[in-house]
């Protein structure tokens, strides 16, 4: 006979495959919450068809604890020691005092690979669920998409600083594009129409945002963007060095140069200086995240653009409430400004 017990157990995901719906629509389905009454009679009847038919059977420790739960919510981050991003919990904290609620932190495995870092992710919000937290907050150091364990989608979970590939998530992002634009536009306040733009990894969130920034702004102006003054800086100050020297060295170097992150501003503070050329007299320079500890450190202090990660942390426990709450009609995806923080570099 058989052993029923040893065949691998239907998830979530399986059954959403099976009813062609998202994963959040199949939770919503089988948990008979408030949240299914947006769900039309067909798809729930066939949700639960699929569910049937795979043999799946709800997490009932999820089940049973968020049906009783407490003033509390739960944090699943990798950022509990990073000294910038640490601002998320700081201002999702504060916010949970004010709506009388109380954060409990798990931290998960920040490089670790992405098999091990869902294991360990999975295993922090089992523990967060056994104490009875009313939603979830999940917290990334840095802007991306992210894989969340299918635990998280068991009660209400808000992404902070990432989103989910399948966009089904609410998620808090910072404004990347609105950023770069902020950042572009206060040179050309400065009557800068040469200006020159370090990059990130060209090929994630905040350095596409950044750089759309770039071109909407000079386009606003009506001035022509300069693609051979875009120079990639690895995100680093050894990066931003390299890259700073080689704009200089352009046949129309820039008057100004904008960088895609702090730590490159602090490389090209060092090429700029190196060729005898005053900041922000010779030439003007902005950075962005202001990261306080370089920032606000250099010589002259550098104009930057400021990642809100409190803003973030509080509009997260803001939109959980909102999902404890019962309200179906969240924003999937929440964009909060990213100021200019006025210096010295321009």
């Amino acid at each position: 006979m058989t052993r029923l017990n040893h065949l691998p157990r239907a998830t979530m995901s399986d059954v959403a495959r099976a009813a062609g719906v998202s994963r959040t629509t199949v939770s919503f389905v089988l948990s008979d919450g408030g949240r299914a009454n947006n769900v039309s009679e067909a798809t729930k009847v066939r949700v639960r068809e699929a569910a049937g038919t795979l043999g799946y059977r709800p997490d009932g420790l999820a089940r049973a604890l968020a049906a009783k739960s407490t003033d509390w919510y739960g944090v699943v981050t990798e950022i509990v020691t990073d000294p910038v991003a640490a601002h998320v919990i700081r201002g999702a904290q504060d916010e949970a005092w004010r709506q009388r609620r109380f954060l409990l932190i798990a931290s998960a495995g920040d490089g670790e690979p992405e098999g091990a870092r869902l294991a360990l992710e999975g295993l922090a919000a089992e523990k967060l669920l056994e104490q009875r937290v009313a939603g979830i907050l999940y917290a990334a150091t840095w802007h991306r998409a992210v894989s969340v364990p299918d635990l998280l989608r068991a009660l209400p979970t808000v992404l902070i600083n990432c989103f989910d590939a399948d966009g089904e998530l609410p998620c808090i992002i910072p404004d990347e594009v609105g950023g770069g634009r902020n950042a572009t536009e206060r040179l050309i306040r400065a009557g800068h129409e040469q200006i020159g733009y370090i990059n990130l990894d060209p090929m994630i969130p905040a350095a596409i945002g950044r750089l759309q920034g770039w071109r909407d702004a000079h386009e606003a102006a009506g001035l022509t963007p300069h693609d051979d003054l875009i120079v990639d800086g690895d995100a680093t100050a050894d990066g931003g060095y390299a890259a700073a020297l080689a704009l200089l060295d352009h046949p129309s170097p820039p008057t100004a140069i904008f960088c895609a992150n702090d730590r490159m501003s602090m490389g090209a503070y060092d090429a700029i200086k190196e060729r005898g050329l005053r900041i922000p007299h010779d030439i003007a320079v902005v950075g962005f995240d202001n990261q306080e500890v370089i920032s606000g450190y250099l010589r002259p202090p550098l104009t930057t653009v400021a990642l809100p990660f409190e803003q973030m942390g509080a509009l997260g426990v803001r939109t959980l409430d909102a999902l404890a709450s019962g309200h179906s009609t969240i924003a999937t995806r929440q964009m909060v400004d990213c100021p200019l923080v006025e210096r010295s570099s321009v």
